[in-house]
């Protein structure tokens, strides 16, 4: 028998391959906006290999003295996804961010998929990036920001020692499938039926555990900018994000898709011990207000919350407004500095 060309014989390689290569290409575009565009700022590669094996891919940025800031992106995005933060506070401050397992350029590794792990990856991001005795303002969007409750809940003792602030935006402790709006007419409040519709949780889990594909086709773009999205949200930012997303493998964006679905992490959000701010999407249909305000009463009464604010934007809010947000950040960081002094002078 004739064997095949190399070619050939390699050829879930080499389509695995030009899948990688394309991914990376969505990841890395460029826009007009230059606040979406990849940082111009050096990085550092920072390796990081989890206990079950998987190679995290790790960037920092800025000057390796400068006070930190940890990134933590959320479901189907990757490092890119934080370049209005990155392009904005590189010059000044060390902006650590990462890829998730599986997403991006880390590996997915061969642990059971869960919180835990989560948390699990997030200490060893953590234990690689920042020097000893070293704190950053961690700042976690959407799953980004579960998993920062997950770390504190699993490592309570590490979250002053590690943390100087928090900032969480549009994320949840669970209940997701009961809470969204993102299925038309489902958990909301309509007039002429005179009560709330339940979304089944059949359904619920079984959407997010789907192989989903957003191709780049108007029906799907129109669909992601208004479910996902604002209606308010510009074109050019619709754009980028829909390329971040896409980047995501169909096959790890439904396996976390399962892992949100039956997400509960409780009440670990009180472990977040540390000044936390909340912001949330008023037009938010995957993590509504009502999983925000949930945390905010929590951090309430233990202390921790600085401030919660619902501003007008989908779900990817750090994107939308980044401008605001980047305000926020700054606000964060002029108290972290501060706070800093009056340590020093006392």
């Amino acid at each position: 028998m004739r064997a095949l060309p190399p070619a050939m014989a390699d050829l879930p390689g080499t389509i695995r391959r030009l899948l990688d290569r394309h991914r990376a290409d969505l990841r890395s575009r460029t826009y007009v906006g230059a606040a979406l565009n990849p940082p111009t700022a050096r990085h550092e590669v920072i390796p990081v290999t989890t206990a079950d094996g998987a190679r995290l891919r790790v960037h920092a940025y800025g000057p390796a003295d400068a006070p930190a800031i940890v990134l933590v992106h959320g479901w189907t995005c990757a490092i890119e996804y934080w370049n209005p933060q990155i392009n904005a506070f590189a010059d000044e401050y060390r902006v650590i961010a990462y890829d998730h397992r599986g997403h991006g350029a880390s590996e997915l590794g061969g642990a059971a998929l869960t919180m835990d792990l989560l948390a699990d990856d997030l200490a060893a991001v953590l234990d690689a990036a920042l020097p000893s005795g070293e704190r950053a303002v961690l700042v976690g969007h959407s799953l980004g920001g579960m998993t920062l409750q997950a770390w504190a809940g699993r490592y309570p003792e590490q979250v002053r020692r590690r943390a100087h602030a928090v900032l969480l935006c549009n994320t949840a402790s669970g209940g997701l499938v009961a809470e969204t709006t993102v299925v038309p007419l489902f958990n909301r409040p309509l007039r002429w039926f005179g009560r709330r519709v339940a979304l089944p949780a059949a359904i619920g889990r079984r959407g997010l555990g789907t192989l989903l594909f957003f191709p780049p086709i108007p029906p799907m773009r129109w669909a992601f900018a208004r479910q996902i999205m604002s209606p308010a949200a510009a074109p050019e930012i619709v754009d980028y994000c829909m390329a971040v997303v896409r980047s995501c493998p169909a096959a790890v964006r439904a396996k976390f898709g399962l892992l949100l679905a039956d997400m509960d992490l409780g009440e670990s959000a009180r472990d977040l011990t540390v000044p936390t701010t909340i912001l949330a999407g008023s037009a938010d249909f995957m993590t509504p207000p009502v999983h925000s305000r949930r945390l905010a009463d929590m951090l309430a009464e233990t202390g921790a919350l600085v401030r919660y604010e619902v501003l007008a934007t989908g779900h990817l809010g750090n994107v939308e407004m980044y401008e605001r947000f980047n305000e926020e950040l700054v606000r964060i960081l002029d108290a972290v500095v501060a706070d800093a002094e009056i340590e020093a002078a006392g």
